[in-house]
């Protein structure tokens, strides 16, 4: 992996100084003005927590999967603002802890709450002990943001970047490491009694459909993401329209 880490550095850093400042933090940031996109004023509030997937890397900001959930909600004749964004390319869930924390919205509720992290747990070869932890406390700090409602916490699988070309074909062994990592965070979430949306198995079709990846080689193009929609969307319009 000396090469492959080597690469994503290099990706990493040429692409996230083309995104628009406001919408992410870079990585070395960790101040609350960088770190969040603030959320208007309407009526439905919208906190997405993640890493790459989250502020959709490499591709154009409404191909990100919270916007495209957000224009998806209003087509429902549900009124989103733009999502706050907790989530920047190379975090762990160590590094989205310490960033909820220096947030500045600790005491902020929203209506409804995503959160996609772990695959930098598993690229950067830190244990499963540790994102079993950490990812029990990050899914319990979206449950608070979400008012303590656990039906209004959607959690998201780790897609596997193994079928990419950036993995070099290292599938093999990186698949294997997804779907543990995806067990550790599938048994808390379903115990915690939130949504979860299996994506990995979308993000695999990636390995015939190069339409399915953005121009790094890495990330998930617009259409992959459009993919996740199909799925998590109804799900969403469905929790929002109980109330």
């Amino acid at each position: 992996m000396n090469v492959l880490n080597s690469i994503v550095i290099t990706v990493i850093t040429l692409v996230s100084c083309t995104k628009n400042p406001t919408a992410i933090a870079p990585v070395a940031s960790m101040n609350n003005q960088d770190t969040i996109k603030a959320v208007t004023n309407d009526s439905i509030n919208y906190l997405a927590l993640g890493d790459s997937y989250t502020i959709g890397e490499a591709v154009a900001q409404k191909d990100s999967y919270p916007y495209q959930l957000k224009d998806l909600l209003n087509l429902n004749s549900l009124k989103v603002g733009s999502p706050t964004i907790i989530a920047t390319t190379g975090w762990t869930t160590d590094n989205l802890i310490n960033a909820i924390a220096n947030s500045g919205i600790g005491n902020k509720k929203f209506d409804f709450v995503t959160l996609l992290i772990g695959v930098n747990d598993q690229f950067q070869h830190l244990s499963q002990d540790n994102y079993k932890t950490k990812f029990t406390q990050v899914l319990n700090a979206a449950i608070n943001f979400a008012k303590g409602d656990t039906s209004r916490v959607f959690v998201l699988s780790i897609p596997d970047y193994g079928v990419t070309p950036f993995a070099g074909g290292n599938d093999a062994s990186i698949g294997p490491q997804i779907d543990q990592f995806n067990a550790i965070n599938k048994e808390i979430s379903i115990k915690a009694g939130v949504h979860y949306l299996d994506i990995t198995g979308i993000s695999r079709q990636a390995a015939t459909n190069p339409a399915l990846i953005a121009s790094d080689g890495l990330h998930p193009s617009g259409a992959m993401y459009t993919d996740w929609i199909e799925l998590l969307g109804p799900m969403v319009v469905s929790r929002l329209k109980a109330n």
